[in-house]
């Protein structure tokens, strides 16, 4: 594809977000390739690039693109050149005209997203929300990236996403938005023209409205020092007071990292493999992955990398999932013989992991509300080599939590969540959150937690988890589960780590070897995990032990 060709196709690709404005941008993504094969690899790379780019930065291109009423759009009115039509540009020499001068993430179609939810495929591993009980980390879509039905209205101070035909002039169509995101990235406004040529598979020529709206942008960049907090965060307004109380001083840094693009991680399946042998096998297919920092079992790609149809993936020997998950899973301490219950386990990936720790002996009760997550698991399961887990479908009236009551050594409760710790993966998300969800998330939470204390044997734990950065959606929960359970105490995270560490190169049937400690954390009572302070997604942990 040319350069035009590939800002017609991230034009497309964007109008396709903002028609379904309740579906994740990656299950989009995963559509809109899907229909248009003729597109290669590296034309996919570079398009969703582009388009990653825009959602990454929606909030500051739209205050750009609102045209005038603040102070710094009249100063950048009267000191931007205008940009020329595709009428006048032939006589204008294009400067040199360069995609990918951002970073962002990469929407790869090759991720099998029929076995995995969006979180097992480059994003977190645990819940979101409206996913119900599973690990999926886009809130709409569940593992098989279905549509799920919209609720609300969009979101306080994110622009409406709706429905537009893309050469309707506006102050933020996807038109706009492309051209304003190139002139920030240091194009010329005659080369954005020429990009707009209306040439073969190019974009239509911009109009004069869309010209007037992308002129006062012209020689400035991205960041103004009139934009309000929540817009130069690129956070929905009503978030930024709960992102204060979680960060304080530290949110300008915090948030900052989570608009950076994320790696992708993989754990490696100890079940069929050492790290390092999984390590090889995928440099065999050109992916020279390092260990992770934190994660004894982790490894990872710059950027996203279509791994799933390489031999190392289909063969079981990695499984994608981010570094924070694989720490989550860990500090469950699931061990050999034990009975746990992953009592949100959507697309199977936690489930995994736990059978890794626990060496496949023992048994693993995989339970979700959603049998297509829950047969998407079954494939994985067989992949990766697991043989001690049972699968669960949960439903109305169902008697299971009941008739296993007391039943379990480990209990862990996956949680359905915001995901505001995903947003480096999902930036869409920040678009379709409301406060509305939230409040609706904490009333499930405290539900799942008090449905699952139960299942827990006296000694057994409770491991509580989101991907969430909400302290009411984290602490909160755990403060408020032990205030109604008097028969629960909180396990400080220094006590609650797994301390085992058997041999590296000791695979099928043993537990990856843990850090000496959790020093790295924090040092606090629960794990708190940011993209800032551990190159993780945001994750939240608590464990909980039954002492009566």
């Amino acid at each position: 594809m040319t350069p035009a060709a590939r800002i017609a196709a991230a034009i497309e690709l964007l109008a396709e977000v903002e028609a379904a404005p309740r579906r994740p941008a990656d299950a989009a993504a995963n559509n809109f390739f899907r229909t248009r094969r003729f597109i290669g690899a590296g034309d996919r790379r570079a398009v969703s690039e582009r388009a990653w780019g825009v959602l990454r930065a929606r909030r500051r291109l739209g205050w750009w693109l609102a045209g005038p009423g603040a102070e710094g759009h009249s100063r950048a009115s009267q000191s931007g050149s205008a940009i020329p039509s595709a009428a006048t540009s032939d006589a204008i020499t294009c400067g040199t005209v360069t995609l990918n001068r951002g970073t962002s993430d990469t929407v790869i179609l090759d991720t099998v997203t029929s076995e995995m939810g969006a979180s097992d495929a480059g994003t977190s591993d645990t819940g979101a929300a409206d996913k119900g009980m599973s690990e999926t980390g886009t809130p709409d879509t569940d593992a098989s990236g279905t549509d799920r039905p919209g609720r609300r209205a969009p979101n306080q101070g994110i622009p409406d996403r709706r429905t537009r035909d893309p050469t309707t002039p506006g102050p933020a169509t996807p038109r706009t938005l492309v051209a304003a995101a190139l002139l920030f990235d240091g194009w010329t406004p005659s080369g954005i023209s020429q990009a707009f040529s209306g040439g073969k598979f190019g974009a239509a020529p911009l109009t004069p409205a869309e010209q007037a709206a992308l002129a006062p942008l012209v020689g400035h960049t991205l960041d103004h020092p009139a934009m309000p907090d929540a817009v130069r965060l690129e956070v929905p307004d009503w978030v930024l007071p709960r992102l204060i109380a979680r960060f304080g001083p530290s949110l300008g840094a915090e948030l900052g990292a989570l608009l950076e693009p994320a790696p992708l991680d993989m754990r490696a399946n100890l079940l069929k493999a050492t790290r390092e042998e999984a390590r090889a096998a995928l440099a065999a297919e050109g992916f020279e992955a390092s260990p992770t920092p934190l994660s004894p079992w982790g490894l990872r790609l710059p950027g996203r990398r279509p791994i799933t149809a390489g031999a190392a993936f289909q063969s079981g020997l990695v499984e994608i999932q981010d570094e924070g998950s694989q720490l989550v899973a860990l500090l469950t301490d699931a061990r050999p013989g034990m009975r746990v219950a992953d009592l949100c386990a959507g697309a199977g990936g936690k489930s995994l992991a736990l059978a890794v720790t626990m060496g496949n002996r023992g048994h693993i009760a995989a339970c979700d509300v959603s049998a297509p997550r829950l047969d998407a698991a079954v494939r994985r399961f067989r992949r990766a080599g697991a043989h001690n887990i049972e699968r669960h479908l949960l439903g109305p009236g169902d008697k299971w939590l009941k008739r296993h009551a007391g039943d379990f050594d480990r209990v862990l409760v996956d949680a359905p969540c915001t995901g505001t710790g995903t947003w480096r993966r999902n930036p869409d998300a920040r678009g379709r959150l409301t406060e509305t969800d939230l409040a609706e998330l904490l009333v499930r939470q405290a539900e799942l937690l008090d449905d699952a204390a139960p299942l827990v044997r006296k000694g057994g734990r409770l491991v509580y988890a989101t991907c969430s950065l909400f302290p009411e959606e984290n602490e909160g929960q755990v403060y408020a589960f032990l205030a109604r359970h008097a028969g629960f105490k909180l396990v400080p995270l220094a006590r609650a780590w797994p301390r085992r560490a058997p041999p590296e190169d000791a695979p099928h049937g043993t537990t990856p070897v843990a850090p000496p400690d959790p020093t790295p954390f924090g040092g606090g009572e629960m794990l708190v995990l940011t993209p800032r302070q551990h190159g993780t997604d945001g994750f939240f942990a608590g464990v909980l032990e039954r002492v009566t």
